[in-house]
């Protein structure tokens, strides 16, 4: 079965994008899907960042219309010649539930507001020194993004990112031991570290529950 065919068996309603399936894919659970998934993604990316995004939108609908277009015909003439009543070639998609129920959205609403809410109160402890180590971290890391935003520009860490996500994960699950090890020692190390920091700040400290 070749990656093509591979893509139009997969799941079409939106419990396709549930985590057990997105966890599939990272993990190359089934390599063609995989690829086929990743080679689409990175190519879209890549052209994301040699045209815009109207050119790119336009030219990737244009390209769907005209391949379904060719697929049905193609359908059409074999049925016709085999006098088969298989119907519309895309019968499975076009029957398939794509709406988002109520529950849905207002548990995704729920989730992005109780983010948000997170995001806020991080931003309120760290901009006021509510922890001055905390603050000191926050700062360091803004300092190497400075860098970050001067080497690579945002569509290029996103296509970065995306490359990780399909590869960190099956390189984590290969080598769990060793990495797991490797972090234990380095999170020893950090809080070590850490401790010997915030013993060494006088003031600014967070205060005990």
């Amino acid at each position: 079965m070749s990656a093509v065919e591979a893509v139009m068996k997969m799941p079409v309603n939106l419990k396709f994008f549930s985590r057990e399936n997105l966890a599939d894919l990272v993990y190359w659970r089934d390599p063609k899907i995989s690829g086929a998934v990743f080679g689409a993604g990175l190519v879209l990316l890549f052209s994301l960042s040699q045209f815009s995004f109207i050119s790119v939108f336009a030219h990737l609908l244009l390209y769907i219309l005209v391949g379904a277009s060719i697929f049905r015909l193609y359908k059409t003439v074999l049925q016709a010649i085999q006098k088969t009543g298989e119907g519309h070639p895309f019968k499975t998609y076009l029957d398939a539930d794509v709406n988002i129920s109520q529950d849905k959205a207002r548990q995704t609403s729920d989730i992005i507001v109780q983010e948000i809410n997170c995001a806020t109160q991080y931003l309120r402890h760290v901009l006021l020194i509510e922890d001055s180590f905390d603050s000191l971290k926050f700062g360091l890391a803004l300092w190497v993004l400075t860098y970050v935003g001067c080497w690579f520009n945002g569509l290029t860490l996103v296509i970065l990112g995306y490359m990780a996500v399909f590869s960190l994960p099956k390189v984590y699950e290969t080598n769990q031991s060793v990495i797991d090890s490797n972090l234990a020692m380095i999170q020893s190390k950090y809080q070590e570290i850490s401790s010997k920091i915030r013993s060494a700040i006088p003031i600014g400290k967070k205060k005990e529950q």
